[in-house]
């Protein structure tokens, strides 16, 4: 699968469209190397966890180690807890650049969308402000490599482009953002911005508060739902906001579901409602986060970037990002 993919990267390289390489930079990730395999851990069996080296983040596992699934007769199984690489979010500066496919560029036939824009800090306006697009993957790495062949509990997909903020109107355009997202007028008030600040703390100490579903922790709130930030403090922490927000529109589009849970077990199901305690996420792309912080080289969604986000943003080659999201896994893997 691995080898498939480099080779069709490799021929969209050469070919003269309707992809081309341009200014947009970025490398494929090389799945030994740059993505922190302790990430999946801890794994569980019901509510007991069986292995957990550095003390990895988790979230409640079902309870009971034996679960059924299907009728007439149930199928018996033992219910397992995991986290599994399996979404990968993109952030670049370009529209149509595609840092993690070797820095492809979609050659558009001269139509461009919304193109990035950084604006510094003057006196009159005291903060920057920044766009990106984002791109959302599906990346089932696992399942990619043949690391487990057939294992019920893997999602069983090739990776491939899910989402592209290029064709979301929404994400360039605040007032039609608005309408489709009326809740995000709900949170645009000093009292649940406040609240963002509690779960910045949480996220970083433990994990994001479940009670705080509109706030992006440290990176400020997940609405509105769109590609402008208007306090951009640099590339990591305003690339982190948008992976939350492309996440949370993915949820609410029901391009992503909710795999954890007891409710989880025999398959996935909508949730309009992103939970992100469900997901951590690790840097692929323009520096691989592989730096073991405390035994951890992932973050929770909203954790600050401060201990880990440093050099991995320059000129050039590094203003592009990606994100690897390791999302919670519950299943019942099925014994007879």
């Amino acid at each position: 699968m691995i080898r498939a993919t480099l080779a069709l990267v490799a021929g969209l390289l050469m070919s003269p469209s309707p992809l081309l390489a341009g200014s947009c930079e970025g490398e494929f990730p090389n799945p030994v190397t740059d993505i922190c395999w302790r990430c999946i851990l801890p794994l569980s069996i019901g509510s007991a966890r069986i292995a957990n080296i550095g003390n990895q983040t988790d979230i409640d596992n079902p309870g009971n180690p034996i679960c059924t699934c299907g009728s007439a007769p149930p199928h018996i199984g033992v219910t397992l807890g995991f986290w599994e690489p399996a979404l990968l979010a993109e952030v670049p500066r370009q529209p149509y650049c595609f840092p993690i496919l070797g820095g492809l560029q979609m050659n558009t036939g001269g139509y461009q969308p919304t193109q990035h824009a950084r604006s510094s800090q003057t006196p009159a306006k005291p903060t920057s402000t920044a766009f990106y697009h984002a791109h959302h993957y599906t990346f089932p790495i696992l399942y990619a490599l043949g690391v487990l062949q057939d294992h019920p509990c893997l999602v069983q997909n090739s990776i491939d482009i899910g989402f592209m903020t290029e064709f979301d109107p929404t994400w360039n355009d605040p007032a039609l953002s608005s309408w489709v997202n009326p809740e995000a007028f709900l949170f645009a008030n000093p009292a649940a911005l406040a609240a963002c600040a509690a779960d910045c703390v949480a996220a970083s100490v433990d994990k994001p508060l479940a009670a705080t579903p509109w706030c992006a922790g440290c990176q400020g709130s997940l609405h509105p739902m769109q590609g402008f930030v208007p306090h951009h403090t640099g590339g990591v922490a305003t690339s982190l906001l948008l992976t939350q927000r492309l996440e949370a529109k993915m949820h609410k589009f029901g391009v992503a579901w909710r795999y954890h849970g007891s409710d989880a077990l025999c398959g996935p199901y909508p949730s309009p409602v992103m939970d992100r305690q469900a997901y951590k996420t690790q840097m692929l792309y323009p520096v691989p986060n592989t730096r073991k912080i405390n035994g951890k080289c992932c973050q929770n969604l909203g954790e600050s970037s401060i201990l880990w986000g440093s050099a991995k943003e320059f000129p050039i080659a590094g203003e592009d990002f990606a994100y690897l999201l390791f999302r919670k896994r519950n299943c019942c893997m099925i014994l007879f």
